[in-house]
């Protein structure tokens, strides 16, 4: 059986997405779709579709008689969204807890291991794979679609704002920390401590990002 293909808006969708995350289409940028369709090579129509896309998971913004822009994430933006995030995820690491067999643990552990090793190896790339590796795995164990949907969603706006937490001084060893934790309160089924674990982990990944944005407004006053 064939697969289904994916239309062409999706995928104009996803590049765009792309350019977006990585940094070639700053926040504030305008996006002028002639260039942008040429580029592309194709016509205006998927490419309306594909930021119409972009425009409900908050990437982009359309301002009428202007077009359509980047959208920027403003440190209020975060404030807002973190304490969203934290529940969800919180949430999320309840009902892992509660559903995980031991296979799930065994695979987790495995996870935990490899992020480990890259923390003690300073390996910050790395380890923030592994990090999104067990955060995406712990989704999928609670088993609720809706959950999934908003907290990827609120994630993308996260990293619209391109900071990395893990600069932070010595957020890396508290990072793996707070993941140890969360480990152990889902190796314990221990719903409510996975739970209250994980959002102290997504709460102090906030406080890191204010740290960090505190550093860059005194270097550049400076």
């Amino acid at each position: 059986m064939r697969p289904i293909p994916t239309p062409l808006h999706d995928d104009v969708a996803h590049t765009l997405r792309e350019r977006i995350f990585s940094g070639e289409l700053v926040p504030g940028a305008f996006l002028d779709e002639v260039a942008l369709a040429e580029g592309l090579g194709i016509s205006r129509t998927p490419l309306r579709e594909a930021l119409k896309v972009l425009a409900a998971e908050g990437l982009v913004r359309h301002e009428p008689r202007r077009g359509c822009f980047v959208n920027q994430v403003t440190e209020q933006d975060l404030d807002d969204m973190f304490p969203v995030i934290a529940l969800l995820e919180g949430q999320c690491a309840h009902q892992a807890a509660l559903r995980a067999t031991d296979a799930d643990l065994a695979a987790l552990e495995v996870l935990h291991t490899r992020l480990t090793d890259h923390a003690q190896a300073r390996r910050i790339n790395d380890y923030y794979a592994a990090n999104f590796a067990i955060h995406e795995a712990i989704i999928t164990l609670a088993d609720n679609r809706w959950l999934a949907q908003v907290i990827g969603d609120l994630r993308k706006m996260v990293k619209l704002a391109r900071l990395q937490q893990l600069h932070a001084p010595g957020r890396l060893d508290q990072s793996l920390s707070e993941h140890l934790a969360v480990f152990a309160a889902l190796k314990a089924r221990d719903a409510l401590g996975a739970e209250a674990a994980m959002r102290t982990h997504i709460t102090r990944q906030r406080a890191a990002l204010r740290e960090l944005a505190r550093n860059q407004t005194t270097r550049l006053s400076t």
